[in-house]
Formats: C-alpha cells, sequence, structure tokens
C-alpha cells in the first residue's frame, strides 16, 4: 500500500530528499499508525501536532527527561533529535535555532504560551512572593542589603530574588516576549 504525504518545509531536516517534496509516495503496510509511518521517515512524533514546555538544569540524562516529560504531561524543548524520538515523551519540539534569542522567538512564536514574567523560581519553578528584606537578609550575598529594597522568594525552595543590575536587561527580554506573544 502507498500513501501520499507532504512535510512541512521546517520538517525537511528530518526527512531524506524523497520525502521533501509535494505529496511523497510512501509505501506502508497497512498495519502500523500514521505515527509510526511518520517517525519511520525519521520525523520524531514529539514535532507532529499541537504542543506544554519543562527545563531541567541540570542535564539529568535523556531517560530522565522523558519520564519527567511523560509523568507531568509536559513538552520538551530540545535540539537533540534522538531525544525527541523517545516513545515515553509526552510530546516535544525541537528548536531550530541556536542562539538564545532566536530561540526563545521560535518558542513564543510557534506556541504563544500564557506569559506571567516574575513569578516563577527560575531553580525549581515553584511561585514567586514578596518578601521583607529582614526575611530574607541570611540569604543575601554581602552589599545587597544595602543596595536593594524589594525581594521576593520562592515559597518551593527559598531561593531569594531582587533586581539586580542586570534587571534592565531581563526587563527588555521580557518586553521583547511580550509583544511576540501578542503578535
Amino acid at each position: 500500500m502507498e500513501i501520499q504525504l507532504t512535510f512541512e518545509p521546517r520538517l525537511h531536516l528530518f526527512v531524506g530528499p524523497a520525502q521533501r517534496t509535494a505529496e511523497a509516495s510512501v509505501r506502508c503496510d497497512g498495519v502500523s499508525t500514521l505515527g509510526h509511518v511518520v517517525e519511520s521517515l525519521g520525523v520524531p512524533l514529539t514535532e507532529v501536532g499541537a504542543l506544554d514546555t519543562a527545563y531541567e538544569n541540570p542535564d539529568v540524562g535523556d531517560a530522565a527527561l522523558a519520564a519527567r516529560s511523560a509523568a507531568e504531561e509536559r513538552i520538551m524543548l530540545s535540539r537533540d533529535r534522538g531525544l525527541l524520538h523517545r516513545r515515553e515523551l509526552f510530546a516535544g519540539a525541537y528548536i531550530y535555532s541556536h542562539r538564545p534569542a532566536e530561540q526563545l522567538d521560535e518558542v513564543l512564536i510557534r506556541f504563544a504560551p500564557p506569559l506571567a514574567p516574575w513569578t516563577r523560581c527560575t531553580a525549581c519553578n515553584g511561585e514567586l512572593r514578596e518578601v521583607s528584606k529582614e526575611n530574607v537578609s541570611e540569604r543575601l550575598p554581602t552589599g545587597t542589603q544595602r543596595t536593594y529594597k524589594s525581594f521576593a522568594e520562592c515559597t518551593e525552595c527559598g531561593h531569594a530574588y531582587w533586581r539586580g543590575a542586570h534587571a534592565g536587561h531581563l526587563d527588555e527580554i521580557v518586553q521583547h516576549a511580550l509583544e511576540q506573544v501578542r503578535r
């Protein structure tokens, strides 16, 4: 049995030259699912259809990342094509660019996630809450108590946050992200 498939140009890096044409003919056994056929041609199933995201640092290995994706029903963002082929993934997406700013734009345009800047911990993804300087003073680097007045902490891991010297640059990135999602 033969079927006709057309792959979006962005997926061409996964398939051979014969499948990069409009309505490429593909032989199949009549038993395999379309998902199996597409994956057999090199396209990770995670690249097919609508997709939610997760971040893991430090790297705990492909098996653990895939298991977390499945357990928490999260999308795996990766440039590792092998990782995206793992069957246990809930969902995933290949990130095409090598440049962080372009990667951010790609994710924002592709998924248009709801954004809530400055509300999550960068270490554990817990929620942040405003706290007094006194509540976090023992966790602050030398000089920070004298220099800054507003603080937040993670409700999960207790990590302390403040608007440091890099806040202006981060505000620019956040503003750009908000504009991308509004488009």
